[in-house]
């Protein structure tokens, strides 16, 4: 599935709630080490989720705090990398959606 499907989702996730796009964009930011001209390429090459993820300049270092319930699932139990990198994005959309300061969402 190409992140150029899933993006827009995510934003409109957070923006139903009265979140940003922004917002969104500095959580993607936050945990794969793109920038805006990284992301934007990424999604101007229609780049599918594993190419996505094994092409992000770096995961954070946090990353791993990521803990939770995504659909029913403990992300932290997610045996499959690519599906884990995908469930903690989630996860941390949800956050933000619901309300959550961008800081702690960052795990700051």
């Amino acid at each position: 599935m190409p992140f150029s499907n899933v993006y827009p989702l995510l934003v409109q996730k957070a923006e139903r709630k009265g979140r940003t796009k922004e917002e969104v964009d500095e959580v993607i930011f936050w945990l794969t080490g793109y920038d805006e001209s990284g992301l934007q390429a990424q999604l101007n090459a229609n780049a599918d989720l594993r190419a996505f993820w094994e092409q992000a300049p770096r995961i954070h270092e946090n990353a791993a705090q990521i803990t939770g319930v995504v659909c029913g699932i403990r992300v932290e139990d997610i045996q499959d990398p690519l599906m884990q990198k995908i469930r903690w994005l989630d996860k941390l959309v949800d956050e933000l959606a619901k309300g959550k300061p961008l800081e702690k969402v960052l795990r700051s």
